[in-house]
């Protein structure tokens, strides 16, 4: 398929002999018209175009440029990647120049050549279509480090992203989320991603460890610091010198450690319990918590400057139960573990599935895992019924977010598809079954998505 024939062409023009003039011109084009600001950003919310040719002299002032100006702005701010043509006078050159600087794709001066206009529509069309084929290339791709992080949400993917970029940055990571949902498994991604990936990767459960231990497990003591105390021993902090310290549960941290634990971030020194020695230790610091911490900070249990220290790039990992597709696809991951491990062929029955699907999730991914170990145990067969998974319980029907039709069926075409694959384990004719839909069209569908086959 031609780029040309991917999105329609939006031409506003007042004058309507010339609107017809254009549409003429560029009949290879499937086109749609509109003579006013009010009318083009209608078209624009009913077809989304990629290339927009306009007037900047609009109604009810054409002989000013302020409503197509305007009209420029408002297709930027709905799309930023529409290609706007700005047609002008001859003598119109300085506004023109200030539509380019505004983020118009070109403008040519009126009157045209139809061969001119036609090959700088096309060339817009041929650019919108490298960069959309671009950014579905990038969002497919998962960084070596994360391709154990099995999902295909579209959330998740953003977050792994955002995670490659601030990899190789020494800004402190706040992660937050259930638990259960991944933050060790993201943090650890983040490290080998980092260019710290050479040192250590060390993690401490802030709120597995008692109050009066912890102090010591994170800045070491010194020997005869106190009763049993028999040689000096760094802490985890130290531990971590050129790597990545992992503090998770910190929500948990007693409010006498964050004052020592906001010096260290400061100052970047430790000193051990018993000891004045200032030691310099270089760490990249990654914390993680099921909890508000903003609302901690409100009732006084964690503090505010600790908390903006610790919060440089906070990423919200979802629950489970609101990653599209993920539960089936994670569950065929651990009937395919576990099974090997017990030397068993296992596989998913429909009615498994659909309970897995249904299920609210509330231990996330760790919740799932168990679930799974256990009914490739517990399974007589080599099929996993509702039964041996013993979930209970229907999915929950979800709001409209939005009124938009296109992008409604766009988000409910990415569900549907997103969740046949994971219950068909990634095979596409079983997925095409499900959906009621051919493979070449189903192919066609994961292409416009984004998704790998």
């Amino acid at each position: 398929m031609s780029p040309d024939k991917l999105q329609p062409l939006l031409i506003v023009e007042d004058d309507l002999a010339l609107q017809k003039q254009i549409k003429w011109s560029l009949d290879r084009f499937e086109s749609v018209t509109a003579d006013d600001r009010e009318s083009a950003m209608t078209q624009l919310r009913r077809h989304a175009p990629a290339v927009v040719t306009m007037d900047l002299g609009l109604p009810p002032d054409a002989d000013s440029v302020s409503e197509g100006f305007k009209l420029l702005e408002q297709i930027l701010g709905v799309d930023p990647d529409t290609k706007v043509i700005v047609l002008t006078g001859q003598n119109d050159q300085s506004n023109a120049l200030k539509a380019v600087a505004m983020g118009a794709y070109d403008f040519l001066a009126k009157p045209f050549e139809p061969e001119v206009l036609n090959l700088t529509v096309e060339r817009a069309f041929r650019l919108h279509h490298l960069q959309a084929e671009n950014k579905r290339l990038q969002a497919m791709q998962m960084p070596d480090t994360l391709a154990g992080l099995l999902t295909r949400d579209p959330q998740m993917l953003r977050i792994c992203r955002t995670i490659e970029k601030v990899a190789n940055t020494n800004a402190s990571v706040m992660l937050l989320g259930e638990s259960g949902t991944g933050k060790e498994v993201l943090a650890r991604g983040l490290h080998q991603l980092s260019n710290r990936k050479d040192g250590k990767f060390v993690a401490i459960n802030c709120a597995a460890i008692p109050e009066n231990l912890l102090e010591s497990e994170l800045f070491g003591y010194e020997k005869g610091a106190f009763t049993g105390a028999a040689k000096t021993t760094p802490g985890k902090i130290e531990t971590a010198h050129a790597g990545t310290l992992m503090l998770d549960e910190i929500g948990d941290m007693p409010m006498s450690l964050q004052a020592k634990l906001l010096r260290f971030l400061q100052e970047r020194v430790v000193e051990r319990v018993g000891g004045r020695q200032e030691i310099a230790v270089d760490v990249r610091v990654v914390c993680a918590t099921h909890q508000n911490l903003t609302q901690c900070v409100k009732e006084g249990r964690f503090r505010e400057d600790l908390y903006y220290r610790l919060a440089e790039i906070v990423v919200e990992i979802p629950p489970l139960r609101a990653r599209v597709g993920d539960a089936a696809l994670l569950a065929h991951a651990f009937v395919r573990r576990f099974g090997q491990e017990h030397r068993r062929n296992l596989t998913l029955a429909d009615d498994a599935l659909r309970a897995i699907e249904a299920h609210p999730w509330p231990g996330n991914i760790r919740e799932l895992e168990n679930c799974i170990k256990r009914a490739t145990i517990m399974a007589d067969g080599n099929q996993i019924t509702a039964d041996d998974v013993g979930l209970a319980g229907a999915a929950s029907a979800e709001g409209d977010r939005s009124l938009d039709l296109r992008v409604t069926r766009e988000a409910a075409e990415q569900r549907a598809v997103l969740a046949a694959l994971a219950r068909a384990d990634g095979t596409i004719a079983k997925a095409a079954d499900l959906l009621g839909v051919s493979r070449p069209t189903l192919y066609d569908l994961m292409h416009r998505l984004g998704l790998k086959p």
